[in-house]
């Protein structure tokens, strides 16, 4: 008797701390994706089944909605504006590239635009605010879709306009500036080395010949992809960093879905340059990021360093226009690194443990 009072005691006591403390569960949100994973395989090999994936809440007035009406991602497939909504797509592209284009580069984009067929969505960002120019001189932007907002940084559209669930159709994302030779470069063969490799993030190789480069980004003869340099020996380190390693520049990145989401949630609102982004994308990758970061070697571009972004800025203090946006950008760089290094020791602090010592942006 005394047996069954204890154990219905027992069991009444669990359902009262149920009830009184529903926030004690744990949500995918919660943790970190690394932890998650921990836990996830902990949970594989000690033959405890997972529970299902719980929908996220906290997204606006999804509490108030039935699970199945609810369309967390869209897409940028264009659509008709009549017949039977099923029948709009006779075909969804698999791959979105972007440039931030001025209509003086307009060769040059008409360029690039004709190196990527037709299973990629053209997204052309304009910080000009000549749009209706475009269509008039090309066939295909009339299929392509253009979003104006003057004196704009690709980072400032990317930030505002390619939010993870706005593009989580698309394997893959191009967001490449407007001052980029194509004539060795085709986009299908280079998204065949990315799958080949296993890259997350990666760039095309880029001319050695022409203009300043990070070593690491240089194109490599007779090879298709490469994934470590030495650039200079006090910069490198073990397991290997930046800019020796887990590096693409900001100019023609390529990032896949999964990184992608990672990289839009790490690039600041106020900060629209994106200078020191380049350090910190190996955090978007799983370990070892050196892995999973490369340079395509075998389709290869030139980086023309035509100088349109200097020229949307403004005289101020007797210092040029460009003057101007180059000294902002050094200025965000430091700023996003300090903010990075701050986050993280925040984020370690209240988990009680030391923070890495290596946990800078940058060497």
């Amino acid at each position: 008797m005394k047996l069954l009072t204890t154990a219905l005691f027992a069991i009444a006591f669990g359902i009262l701390v149920g009830l009184s403390f529903p926030s004690l569960w744990i949500t995918e949100t919660s943790l970190p994706r690394n932890l998650l994973r921990s836990i996830a395989i902990s949970l594989r090999d000690s033959g405890i089944a997972t529970p299902p994936k719980a929908i996220d809440i906290s997204k606006a007035c999804a509490e108030r909605l039935p699970p199945g009406i609810i369309a967390s991602e869209s897409d940028l497939y264009l659509r008709r504006l009549w017949g039977n909504p099923d029948e709009d797509l006779k075909k969804q592209p698999r791959y979105l590239a972007t440039f931030t284009v001025g209509y003086n580069q307009r060769h040059n984009i008409d360029a690039c635009v004709n190196k990527f067929s037709d299973n990629f969505t053209i997204v052309l960002f304009h910080y000009d605010g000549i749009t209706s120019a475009w269509n008039d001189e090309f066939e295909w932007s009339k299929n392509a879709i253009h979003i104006s907002v003057k004196r704009q940084t690709k980072w400032w559209y990317a930030k505002r306009f390619l939010h993870p669930d706005i593009v989580a159709r698309y394997d893959y994302i191009f967001i490449w500036d407007e001052d980029l030779g194509v004539d060795h470069f085709n986009a299908e063969e280079y998204i065949h080395m990315v799958k080949k490799h296993g890259l997350e993030i990666s760039q095309p190789g880029l001319d050695p010949e022409r203009g300043f480069n990070w070593q690491i980004t240089k194109r490599r003869e007779h090879s298709e992809v490469h994934k470590e340099t030495d650039e200079k020996l006090d910069w490198c380190s073990h397991p290997p960093r930046p800019p020796c390693a887990a590096f693409v520049e900001i100019m023609a990145p390529v990032f896949s879905r999964d990184a992608w989401r990672c990289v839009w949630h790490m690039i600041q609102n106020d900060l629209v340059h994106g200078w020191g982004l380049d350090f910190a994308l190996r955090r978007c990758v799983e370990e070892p990021a050196f892995e999973n970061i490369g340079i395509v070697d075998s389709q290869w571009i030139v980086h023309q360093f035509i100088p349109s972004l200097g020229n949307q800025g403004k005289e101020d203090n007797g210092k040029a226009p460009w003057q101007g946006v180059r000294d902002r950008c050094q200025m965000e760089w430091k700023m996003f690194e300090n903010r990075v290094d701050a986050a993280e020791k925040d984020y370690f602090k209240s988990l009680q443990v030391e923070s890495p010592s290596n946990s800078t942006t940058s060497q």
